[in-house]
């Protein structure tokens, strides 16, 4: 049964990847062509010339994957003042300056921090 899905799954990405990669090709491709032609004075770009500006565009500003700041943000919050609310008020205290000594360690600027910094002399 395992054996199976991993198999479909593999087949799956096997062409979905290619696909996808085409069709972005294609898309800055069409978008270079027809917008930066226009606008300043660049040569048209042929198929492989867009795949490797997709390429070096990946590269330089990242593939868009990871939890970075603002994701998922919405439902990570809900869960954190869920949690806030069952907490007494010494708890959420404590768990405040925890945060806040986590925050210190680093040596960040934190407005919301009031602990004193915790750098070795």
């Amino acid at each position: 049964m395992k054996r199976k899905f991993f198999v479909r799954k593999a087949l799956l990405i096997i062409l979905f990847v290619p696909t996808v990669i085409t069709v972005l090709t294609f898309v800055v491709m069409s978008l270079w062509n027809s917008v930066l032609t226009e606008v300043i004075p660049v040569k048209h770009v042929s198929f492989w010339q867009a795949m490797g500006i997709l390429a070096l565009s990946k590269i330089l500003f990242g593939f868009g994957g990871g939890k970075g700041p603002g994701r998922h943000s919405f439902w990570w919050n809900k869960r954190m003042q869920s949690k806030m609310r069952s907490m007494s008020p010494e708890e959420r205290e404590k768990f405040k300056e925890e945060m806040c000594r986590r925050i210190n360690f680093w040596h960040m600027p934190d407005r919301y921090c009031d602990v004193p910094d915790n750098k070795k002399d």
